[in-house]
């Protein structure tokens, strides 16, 4: 079957980036400090079986970009759980003038991505790589979880980042025009909204796992980008 033609394109994903600079870490807000990773960790870790490999589910950027070591890679659904635009991001790729938006796993629905099984070395530091990558504020936004996940090679178990609606950047429900506007407009040091969402789409397809809701986004976007930036 021939792939489909994405509406969203990296000529006009271009058309959104900005030079912008990095204005660090946020001082009004409060960060997570050694002792916190240590009781997260303690935590998950008491969940793991320590007999089983340990993966973990990417079903964004994760997925384009993992930036950890892994010796194998599968499709996967997760079941009661979906991609969703939920979370207000004020750095990397959105900025306290303009917020762009990042996915999380939030409930409901169902989730195909591809989980990474991260190699047997110590597994202590895997996790504490992950997890002050994926979380830095305090009531986190991220929350690690240990999620039963469906592929054709059977059932098993891996680390995912779900949302935690009480945490600091959670957006709440949002309307599809707003997240649209938001995809299309904000730009952060790390590059665009629309950048994130192009390769995010993109990198699923060339898995053969189609998200038909971020692929209307993408269609979305492009018309958008398109109108007001000709």
């Amino acid at each position: 079957m021939a792939a489909r033609q994405m509406s969203l394109t990296a000529e006009l994903v271009a058309r959104c980036w900005r030079e912008i600079e990095d204005a660090g870490p946020d001082p009004d807000a409060a960060h997570l400090d050694d002792r916190d990773y240590d009781a997260m960790l303690d935590e998950f870790q008491a969940e793991l079986p320590t007999s089983e490999p340990l993966w973990l589910f990417g079903y964004g950027s994760l997925i384009w970009k993992p930036e950890i070591d892994h010796v194998e890679e599968r499709v996967a659904v997760a079941r009661g759980w979906h991609r969703s635009f939920c979370m207000n991001m004020t750095r990397w790729r959105g900025t306290k003038q303009s917020p762009g938006l990042m996915m999380a796993l939030n409930r409901g629905g169902q989730c195909k991505g591809v989980a990474f099984r991260l190699s047997d070395g110590d597994r202590r530091a895997q996790l504490d790589k992950l997890f002050r990558r994926e979380v830095t504020l305090k009531p986190t936004s991220y929350r690690p979880r240990l999620l039963s996940l469906a592929s054709d090679s059977g059932p098993f178990k891996a680390l995912a980042f779900v949302i935690n609606r009480k945490g600091t950047t959670y957006a709440g429900p949002l309307g599809e025009e707003e997240v649209v506007e938001k995809l299309s407009t904000s730009c952060g040091h790390w590059g665009s909204g629309a950048d994130y969402l192009y390769n995010t789409v993109k990198n699923l397809e060339e898995r053969g796992i189609h998200d038909r809701h971020l692929w209307r986004l993408q269609q979305l976007v492009a018309e958008r980008i398109s109108a007001s930036r000709p």
